[in-house]
């Protein structure tokens, strides 16, 4: 069945406390999704945000972000009171999350929340769910706040994860370790609430997984042997892409590189556990950077560019072939832009994945490039008019040089004064695609302000958001008249929604 989504992260939802949650705007959200026919509603990592408040530069691959925590809940809990709420400067800008005033808020109000609690046995139950990750991501977060740096700056018998240590520290911190242990409950407890809802009415959730995971993470601390580290716990290599047209010096992403020969040798458990706890909070996992499983650029540690990385081989199908048998093979989609080899297009074609097409990449002039619809050879794929990566379609427009704008008009049949980012999200429906995919800065029609992530760009991103009554009934009735004239339907869920 072909069928039609939205992109649009929580935090862009609107809300009067400085960032979109899971709260009331979340289920009005999905109301919308359903009056607009869509049957998809695409997150980006929920996570908790790292490094320039990116969701793919996480504390942790397995829990929820703090951020996202819905404070009128807390209210209805009777653990924090309105005017509590309301007594936070969270920042003045409804369009932007002002990050330097939420963070601090956020987490003040969350911790008054703690003090009030009284731990009960479902509480209790959720630790013990999680207990193969939750007691390690809590005593890190509480020595992170304790020393204000990452575990590789800590004293050596805390970096070097000395039992001891571990243990002297986890017992002077077991009331902060407990509020981080309730930040994840709670979290737990919304987001399977809003899920559920979703799916009760018709929509699933498309969630995404970061291939690397950040040097500044519980992940890296907890378990060092699955990653490429020395034996001081410096990284040996790290992650990046070599130069190329746009980056003469490549991209340095600077994320540990996995020790694929260790993950092998136990069946590849940590990759099965990442993709079994986000397949259970999602309905698709979109996996980023698909080329890295067959093969990864390592650049050596200290270098200050990409220029001297080495392409590795990465485990290939092997890995997909253990995550399937152990999760019942989920449903993801392959994130497979860029430069792709025959070998990365080989290990797709192993998968049965989808893989994706933007149409911002479409208009070069080039008839035969892949990117343009009538090139599409089949319809296991996932098209977009953009991604959280790119510019908006009318910021696209507006910013493309005067060929590519000639090759645009020509191919969507464009005419003067019409807006540019109906005829795009129009083309992306019209395709033969399984699934369609538009940003919601695209459905409203915004210019590069509402940009959500600038690669390269440390500072000043992801921090986008929806205005109240922007996601209007009208607005709904047109996007379902398009989607029901180029035949996309929707999945039904009420069973995904029944067994949770």
């Amino acid at each position: 069945m072909r069928s039609s989504g939205i992109l649009m992260h929580i935090t862009s939802l609107p809300s009067p406390y400085g960032i979109g949650s899971l709260g009331r705007a979340a289920y009005e959200f999905v109301d919308f999704l359903e009056q607009a026919g869509q049957g998809w509603w695409q997150v980006l990592p929920i996570t908790p945000a790292g490094a320039g408040n990116s969701p793919y530069s996480s504390y942790s691959v397995f829990a929820g972000n703090p951020l996202l925590i819905d404070l009128e809940a807390l209210v209805e809990q009777g653990l924090l009171t309105r005017e509590e709420c309301g007594a936070v400067d969270f920042g003045g800008d409804p369009r932007r999350v002002d990050y330097d005033k939420v963070i601090p808020g956020k987490l003040a109000l969350l911790k008054r929340a703690w003090s009030r609690l009284s731990p009960g046995e479902e509480f209790a139950a959720f630790e013990r769910e999680h207990a193969d990750w939750l007691p390690d991501y809590a005593l890190y977060m509480a020595l992170r706040d304790r020393f204000g740096v990452p575990w590789y700056d800590w004293e050596e018998p805390l970096r070097m994860r000395e039992t001891k240590a571990v243990a002297a520290w986890a017992g002077k911190l077991r009331d902060e370790t407990g509020f981080w242990s309730f930040v994840q409950y709670e979290f737990d407890r919304q987001w399977k609430a809003l899920k559920q809802y979703a799916n009760r009415h018709g929509v699933g959730i498309v969630g995404d997984i970061p291939i690397y995971v950040s040097m500044d993470s519980a992940d890296v601390w907890a378990s060092p042997e699955l990653f490429e580290l020395d034996e001081r716990r410096r990284p040996v290599a790290v992650a990046g892409v070599p130069p190329d047209y746009f980056s003469p010096t490549g991209q340095l992403w600077g994320n540990p590189l996995y020790n694929w020969a260790r993950m092998k040798r136990d069946g590849y458990a940590w990759w099965i556990r990442r993709v079994r706890r986000t397949a259970s909070q999602c309905d698709i996992t979109r996996i980023d950077h698909f080329r890295g499983f067959d093969e990864y650029y390592a650049v050596p540690y200290g270098d200050e560019t990409a220029e001297n990385g080495v392409w590795q081989k990465g485990p290939g199908v092997g890995l997909f072939d253990a995550i399937n048998s152990a999760c019942g093979s989920p449903r993801v989609i392959a994130e497979d832009l860029g430069l792709l080899t025959p070998t990365v297009e080989q290990l797709l074609r192993d998968t049965g994945y989808p893989g994706m097409k933007v149409l911002e990449f479409a208009f070069d002039s080039n008839w035969r490039n892949p990117y343009l619809p009538f090139n599409y050879t089949t319809d296991n794929l996932v098209v977009y008019t953009g991604t959280h990566d790119n510019d908006t379609a009318c910021g696209w427009y507006a910013a493309c040089g005067s060929a590519t704008r000639r090759f645009a008009r020509k191919y969507l049949r464009l005419r003067r004064g019409e807006p540019v980012h109906w005829k795009l999200i129009e083309c992306a429906w019209s395709t033969r695609a399984s699934l369609a995919v538009a940003q919601m800065q695209d459905f409203l029609g915004l210019g590069s302000e509402a940009r959500m992530n600038t690669p390269s760009v440390a500072e000043g991103c992801w921090s986008w958001r929806a205005l109240p009554g922007e996601c209007s009934p009208q607005l709904a009735a047109r996007i379902r008249a398009l989607t029901a004239r180029h035949g996309r339907g929707r999945e039904s869920f009420a069973r995904t929604a029944a067994a949770q």
